[in-house]
């Protein structure tokens, strides 16, 4: 039965800032590379076939850290922007609270949390969704096909559309989900790619 482990990055240094961060390109806080270092603490003992990561370096720095702390650096690692987080358009770089009173709590709470509404000229979760699952579908699906353990670290957004996918969701589900930074979440699965078992390690 394949294994499939997906993380979410490290803290980044906007998270500390308390900015939309989407498709800017920001490393790693100290703090989040000591969570990554944590991840791969919790997966020693794992062994991967292969892994993939956004085109973002807080989310390939992370599987990096963790690839060196379990002694697997030689496994293959396709890097691609379908696994980015969601572009948050006009508000990248904002600082969150800077714009619940420019626009509103409630327009601010719209735009983070429903799965249809994008913020301007940005993506919404469905749009997400939308790039990262016919990803999914070609190729990693292939992979864990095969019978392979594979290892995703990607982003808060990104993880959601592939979590409402693998465990069947609602959109109003996916929406109360929080993903934890730097936590490894196992599922095995059957033959089918159904889930059997699915725990933060």
């Amino acid at each position: 039965m394949p294994k499939l482990v997906i993380v979410r990055h490290g803290q980044s240094q906007w998270n500390l800032e308390n900015r939309f961060t989407g498709w800017v390109d920001i490393d790693l806080s100290p703090a989040g590379k000591e969570e990554a270092l944590k991840a791969g603490n919790k997966l020693k003992g794992y062994k991967f076939d292969g892994a993939f990561t956004s085109d973002l370096k807080r989310a390939s720095g992370t599987l990096d850290i963790i690839l060196k702390e379990i002694g697997q650096t030689g496994i293959p690692v396709e890097h691609d922007k379908a696994l980015n987080e969601r572009m948050y358009g006009d508000l990248q770089g904002l600082n969150k609270d800077e714009c619940r009173k420019k626009f509103g709590e409630e327009q601010v709470k719209i735009w983070r949390r429903s799965y249809d509404t994008p913020p301007p000229n940005g993506e919404s979760l469905k749009d997400t969704a939308a790039r990262v699952l016919p990803y999914y579908k070609s190729k990693i699906e292939p992979e864990l096909m095969k019978g392979k353990d594979i290892l995703i670290s990607a982003h808060g957004n990104s993880l959601r559309a592939l979590i409402m996918h693998l465990e069947k969701l609602t959109p109003e589900q996916i929406l109360q989900t929080e993903i934890p930074t730097g936590a490894p979440k196992e599922y095995i699965l059957d033959d089918n790619l159904n889930v059997i078992e699915t725990k933060y390690i």
